[in-house]
Protein backbone atom coordinates (compact mmCIF):
# COMPACT_ATOMS: atom_id res chain seq x y z
CA UNK A 1 0.00 0.00 0.00
CA UNK A 2 1.25 3.23 -0.89
CA UNK A 3 1.44 5.98 1.40
CA UNK A 4 -0.44 9.05 -0.03
CA UNK A 5 -0.99 12.68 0.56
CA UNK A 6 -3.69 14.17 -0.65
CA UNK A 7 -4.29 18.33 -1.02
CA UNK A 8 -7.94 19.72 -2.04
CA UNK A 9 -11.14 17.81 -0.69
CA UNK A 10 -13.38 19.58 -2.01
CA UNK A 11 -16.86 18.39 -4.21
CA UNK A 12 -14.47 16.44 -6.25
CA UNK A 13 -11.13 15.85 -4.00
CA UNK A 14 -13.39 14.28 -1.50
CA UNK A 15 -14.67 11.56 -3.33
CA UNK A 16 -11.84 10.60 -4.81
CA UNK A 17 -9.67 10.57 -1.49
CA UNK A 18 -11.87 8.25 -0.36
CA UNK A 19 -11.66 5.47 -3.23
CA UNK A 20 -7.83 5.68 -1.97
CA UNK A 21 -8.65 5.09 1.38
CA UNK A 22 -11.30 2.44 0.55
CA UNK A 23 -8.40 0.56 -1.36
CA UNK A 24 -6.46 0.69 1.65
CA UNK A 25 -3.94 3.25 1.20
CA UNK A 26 -2.58 5.45 3.62
CA UNK A 27 -3.20 9.43 3.33
CA UNK A 28 -2.33 12.49 5.16
CA UNK A 29 -5.05 15.38 3.90
CA UNK A 30 -4.76 18.94 3.64
CA UNK A 31 -6.98 21.74 2.35
CA UNK A 32 -6.47 25.40 3.60
CA UNK A 33 -9.77 26.49 3.10
CA UNK A 34 -11.44 22.65 4.89
CA UNK A 35 -10.45 22.32 8.29
CA UNK A 36 -10.58 19.61 9.93
CA UNK A 37 -10.43 17.75 7.27
CA UNK A 38 -13.62 15.13 6.40
CA UNK A 39 -14.47 13.38 9.24
CA UNK A 40 -15.30 10.01 7.29
CA UNK A 41 -11.49 9.95 6.41
CA UNK A 42 -9.87 11.13 9.49
CA UNK A 43 -12.52 8.09 10.95
CA UNK A 44 -10.75 5.90 8.46
CA UNK A 45 -7.04 6.70 9.85
CA UNK A 46 -5.90 9.93 7.47
CA UNK A 47 -3.62 12.36 8.91
CA UNK A 48 -4.97 15.21 9.29
CA UNK A 49 -1.98 17.85 8.33
CA UNK A 50 -1.20 21.71 8.83
CA UNK A 51 0.06 22.39 5.44
CA UNK A 52 1.38 21.17 1.78
CA UNK A 53 4.95 20.56 3.22
CA UNK A 54 3.76 18.53 6.23
CA UNK A 55 1.58 15.85 4.03
CA UNK A 56 4.57 15.95 1.61
CA UNK A 57 6.78 14.83 4.70
CA UNK A 58 4.23 11.96 4.93
CA UNK A 59 3.95 10.42 1.71
CA UNK A 60 5.52 8.53 -1.36
CA UNK A 61 3.06 10.45 -3.88
CA UNK A 62 1.50 13.71 -3.33
CA UNK A 63 -1.94 14.27 -5.36
CA UNK A 64 -3.19 17.89 -5.78
CA UNK A 65 -6.59 18.40 -6.54
CA UNK A 66 -7.73 22.64 -6.36
CA UNK A 67 -9.45 24.71 -8.53
CA UNK A 68 -7.00 26.89 -10.80
CA UNK A 69 -3.49 27.60 -11.42
CA UNK A 70 -2.76 29.97 -8.97
CA UNK A 71 -3.98 27.45 -6.52
CA UNK A 72 -1.33 25.17 -7.50
CA UNK A 73 1.06 27.36 -7.74
CA UNK A 74 0.39 28.30 -4.38
CA UNK A 75 -0.20 24.21 -3.22
CA UNK A 76 3.12 23.45 -4.59
CA UNK A 77 5.38 26.76 -4.05
CA UNK A 78 3.94 28.62 -1.38
CA UNK A 79 5.09 29.19 1.94
CA UNK A 80 4.75 25.36 4.05
CA UNK A 81 4.32 24.11 0.39
CA UNK A 82 4.82 20.86 -1.29
CA UNK A 83 8.36 21.77 -3.06
CA UNK A 84 9.84 22.34 0.73
CA UNK A 85 9.03 19.04 1.84
CA UNK A 86 10.17 17.15 -1.68
CA UNK A 87 12.86 14.60 -0.97
CA UNK A 88 14.19 13.35 -4.26
CA UNK A 89 12.33 10.25 -5.43
CA UNK A 90 8.49 11.59 -4.54
CA UNK A 91 6.13 11.85 -7.39
CA UNK A 92 3.79 15.10 -7.50
CA UNK A 93 0.51 14.46 -9.24
CA UNK A 94 -1.44 17.77 -10.24
CA UNK A 95 -4.83 16.54 -11.29
CA UNK A 96 -6.36 20.23 -11.11
CA UNK A 97 -7.52 21.48 -14.51
CA UNK A 98 -4.90 24.48 -14.96
CA UNK A 99 -3.17 26.08 -17.52
CA UNK A 100 -0.68 23.55 -19.85
CA UNK A 101 2.12 26.35 -20.14
CA UNK A 102 2.23 26.82 -16.51
CA UNK A 103 2.22 23.11 -16.08
CA UNK A 104 5.63 22.76 -17.99
CA UNK A 105 7.09 24.76 -15.63
CA UNK A 106 5.89 23.66 -12.67
CA UNK A 107 6.90 20.15 -13.68
CA UNK A 108 10.63 21.73 -14.60
CA UNK A 109 10.68 22.78 -11.24
CA UNK A 110 9.61 20.03 -9.05
CA UNK A 111 12.02 17.36 -11.44
CA UNK A 112 15.02 20.32 -10.56
CA UNK A 113 14.24 18.84 -6.91
CA UNK A 114 14.99 15.38 -8.31
CA UNK A 115 11.38 14.75 -7.94
CA UNK A 116 8.85 13.29 -11.07
CA UNK A 117 5.58 14.96 -12.46
CA UNK A 118 2.24 13.88 -13.72
CA UNK A 119 -0.42 16.38 -15.02
CA UNK A 120 -3.60 13.94 -14.66
CA UNK A 121 -6.78 16.00 -14.97
CA UNK A 122 -10.22 14.61 -15.19
CA UNK A 123 -13.24 14.35 -16.79
CA UNK A 124 -16.49 12.94 -15.02
CA UNK A 125 -17.85 15.77 -12.77
CA UNK A 126 -19.15 15.00 -9.24
CA UNK A 127 -20.97 12.25 -10.15
CA UNK A 128 -17.82 10.30 -11.47
CA UNK A 129 -15.69 11.28 -8.81
CA UNK A 130 -18.11 9.45 -6.43
CA UNK A 131 -18.60 6.31 -8.88
CA UNK A 132 -14.63 6.29 -9.23
CA UNK A 133 -15.05 6.56 -13.50
CA UNK A 134 -13.30 9.69 -13.95
CA UNK A 135 -11.68 9.70 -17.47
CA UNK A 136 -8.29 10.73 -16.70
CA UNK A 137 -6.01 12.41 -19.07
CA UNK A 138 -1.65 12.31 -18.22
CA UNK A 139 1.26 13.83 -19.23
CA UNK A 140 4.77 12.99 -18.00
CA UNK A 141 6.74 10.37 -17.60
CA UNK A 142 6.08 6.85 -18.54
CA UNK A 143 8.00 5.01 -15.49
CA UNK A 144 5.83 7.82 -13.18
CA UNK A 145 2.34 6.88 -14.73
CA UNK A 146 3.20 3.03 -14.31
CA UNK A 147 3.81 3.78 -10.40
CA UNK A 148 0.81 6.03 -9.99
CA UNK A 149 -1.16 3.93 -12.36
CA UNK A 150 -3.19 1.80 -9.61
CA UNK A 151 -3.95 5.06 -8.14
CA UNK A 152 -5.53 6.45 -11.08
CA UNK A 153 -7.51 3.13 -11.43
CA UNK A 154 -9.43 3.26 -8.15
CA UNK A 155 -10.38 6.55 -9.20
CA UNK A 156 -10.99 6.60 -12.74
CA UNK A 157 -11.89 4.13 -15.74
CA UNK A 158 -10.73 6.02 -18.91
CA UNK A 159 -6.84 6.27 -17.99
CA UNK A 160 -4.68 7.46 -21.04
CA UNK A 161 -0.97 8.42 -20.81
CA UNK A 162 -1.08 11.31 -23.74
CA UNK A 163 2.42 12.46 -23.79
CA UNK A 164 4.81 14.99 -21.94
CA UNK A 165 4.04 17.15 -19.21
CA UNK A 166 2.08 19.39 -20.32
CA UNK A 167 -0.20 17.37 -23.19
CA UNK A 168 -2.75 16.23 -20.08
CA UNK A 169 -3.71 19.80 -18.92
CA UNK A 170 -3.84 20.57 -23.30
CA UNK A 171 -6.34 17.17 -23.30
CA UNK A 172 -8.75 18.44 -20.86
CA UNK A 173 -8.83 21.75 -22.50
CA UNK A 174 -9.56 20.25 -25.67
CA UNK A 175 -12.58 18.05 -23.55
CA UNK A 176 -13.74 21.22 -21.93
CA UNK A 177 -14.26 22.75 -25.86
CA UNK A 178 -16.29 19.76 -26.89
CA UNK A 179 -18.21 19.88 -23.26
CA UNK A 180 -19.44 23.69 -23.44
CA UNK A 181 -20.28 23.22 -26.77
CA UNK A 182 -22.33 20.51 -26.78
CA UNK A 183 -23.99 21.59 -23.78
CA UNK A 184 -24.56 24.33 -25.96
CA UNK A 185 -26.03 22.49 -28.70
CA UNK A 186 -28.61 20.22 -26.42
CA UNK A 187 -29.90 23.24 -24.66
CA UNK A 188 -30.59 25.00 -28.04
CA UNK A 189 -31.96 21.33 -29.13
CA UNK A 190 -34.41 20.53 -26.66
CA UNK A 191 -35.68 24.38 -26.57
CA UNK A 192 -36.48 24.28 -29.97
CA UNK A 193 -38.77 21.36 -29.73
CA UNK A 194 -40.12 22.36 -26.46
CA UNK A 195 -41.06 26.10 -28.21
CA UNK A 196 -42.51 24.23 -31.25
CA UNK A 197 -44.79 22.34 -28.98
CA UNK A 198 -43.33 18.70 -28.72
CA UNK A 199 -42.44 17.37 -25.29
CA UNK A 200 -38.66 18.07 -24.42
CA UNK A 201 -39.01 15.39 -21.82
CA UNK A 202 -39.74 12.82 -24.96
CA UNK A 203 -37.72 14.28 -27.80
CA UNK A 204 -34.76 13.51 -25.52
CA UNK A 205 -36.19 9.98 -24.97
CA UNK A 206 -35.61 9.91 -28.82
CA UNK A 207 -32.59 11.24 -29.35
CA UNK A 208 -30.95 9.01 -27.01
CA UNK A 209 -31.40 6.07 -29.08
CA UNK A 210 -29.91 8.31 -32.77
CA UNK A 211 -27.07 9.98 -33.69
CA UNK A 212 -27.41 12.50 -31.52
CA UNK A 213 -26.92 10.94 -28.11
CA UNK A 214 -24.02 11.72 -25.57
CA UNK A 215 -23.68 12.06 -22.12
CA UNK A 216 -24.42 15.43 -21.77
CA UNK A 217 -27.88 14.59 -23.45
CA UNK A 218 -28.24 11.98 -21.21
CA UNK A 219 -27.18 13.68 -17.94
CA UNK A 220 -27.59 17.62 -18.16
CA UNK A 221 -30.51 17.45 -21.11
CA UNK A 222 -32.65 15.55 -17.71
CA UNK A 223 -31.30 18.71 -15.69
CA UNK A 224 -32.50 20.88 -18.32
CA UNK A 225 -35.86 19.28 -18.07
CA UNK A 226 -36.15 18.11 -14.58
CA UNK A 227 -34.61 21.88 -13.72
CA UNK A 228 -32.10 21.02 -11.31
CA UNK A 229 -29.04 22.87 -11.65
CA UNK A 230 -27.28 22.57 -8.16
CA UNK A 231 -23.60 22.32 -9.25
CA UNK A 232 -22.21 18.89 -10.43
CA UNK A 233 -19.38 21.27 -12.10
CA UNK A 234 -19.78 24.74 -11.45
CA UNK A 235 -20.28 27.62 -13.95
CA UNK A 236 -17.19 29.45 -12.83
CA UNK A 237 -14.44 26.54 -13.30
CA UNK A 238 -16.08 25.86 -16.87
CA UNK A 239 -15.34 29.86 -17.57
CA UNK A 240 -11.85 29.15 -16.22
CA UNK A 241 -11.56 26.30 -18.87
CA UNK A 242 -12.71 28.13 -21.59
CA UNK A 243 -10.41 31.21 -20.53
CA UNK A 244 -7.12 28.70 -20.88
CA UNK A 245 -8.68 27.58 -24.21
CA UNK A 246 -9.05 30.94 -25.98
CA UNK A 247 -6.25 32.71 -24.23
CA UNK A 248 -3.91 29.28 -25.78
CA UNK A 249 -5.83 29.46 -29.00
CA UNK A 250 -4.48 33.58 -28.95
CA UNK A 251 -1.00 32.28 -28.34
CA UNK A 252 -1.33 29.42 -31.48
CA UNK A 253 -3.09 32.07 -34.02
CA UNK A 254 -6.29 30.06 -34.34
CA UNK A 255 -9.59 30.82 -33.85
CA UNK A 256 -12.20 29.34 -31.62
CA UNK A 257 -15.37 30.96 -32.69
CA UNK A 258 -17.96 28.60 -30.72
CA UNK A 259 -15.68 27.77 -27.57
CA UNK A 260 -15.87 32.04 -27.38
CA UNK A 261 -19.93 31.96 -27.72
CA UNK A 262 -20.43 29.73 -25.12
CA UNK A 263 -17.50 31.99 -22.85
CA UNK A 264 -20.21 34.61 -23.57
CA UNK A 265 -23.17 32.45 -22.62
CA UNK A 266 -21.61 31.43 -19.43
CA UNK A 267 -20.53 34.87 -18.87
CA UNK A 268 -23.85 35.71 -19.07
CA UNK A 269 -25.03 32.99 -16.36
CA UNK A 270 -22.33 34.78 -13.86
CA UNK A 271 -23.71 38.21 -14.24
CA UNK A 272 -27.71 36.84 -13.63
CA UNK A 273 -25.91 35.42 -9.91
CA UNK A 274 -25.37 32.15 -11.43
CA UNK A 275 -21.47 31.91 -11.59
CA UNK A 276 -21.75 28.68 -8.71
CA UNK A 277 -24.88 27.25 -10.93
CA UNK A 278 -24.35 23.51 -12.80
CA UNK A 279 -22.61 23.98 -16.24
CA UNK A 280 -26.30 22.83 -17.94
CA UNK A 281 -27.39 25.81 -16.47
CA UNK A 282 -26.13 27.83 -19.56
CA UNK A 283 -29.69 27.04 -21.11
CA UNK A 284 -31.07 29.52 -18.91
CA UNK A 285 -29.58 32.41 -21.18
CA UNK A 286 -30.97 30.40 -24.10
CA UNK A 287 -34.31 30.41 -22.53
CA UNK A 288 -34.38 34.09 -21.58
CA UNK A 289 -33.11 34.90 -25.98
CA UNK A 290 -35.87 32.58 -26.97
CA UNK A 291 -38.82 33.94 -23.99
CA UNK A 292 -39.43 30.12 -22.97
CA UNK A 293 -38.47 27.72 -20.66
CA UNK A 294 -37.84 24.23 -21.71
CA UNK A 295 -40.65 22.92 -20.21
CA UNK A 296 -42.74 25.73 -19.99
CA UNK A 297 -46.13 26.50 -21.06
Amino acid sequence: MAKVGFIGLGIMGRPMAGHLQAAGHGLALYDKYISPPPQELTDGGAAACASGKEVTGRSEIIIVMVPDTPDVDDVLFGPDGVAEGLSPGKIVVDMSSISPIATKGFAARINDLGCRYLDGPVSGGEVGAKAASLTIMVGGPEDAFAKVKPLFELMGKNITLIGANGDGQTCKVANQIIVALTIEAVGEALLFAAKAGADPATVRQALMGGFASSKILEVHGERMIKRTFDPGFRIRLHQKDLSLALQAARDLHMSLPNTATCQELFNACAAQGGADWDHSAMVRILEQLANHEIGGA
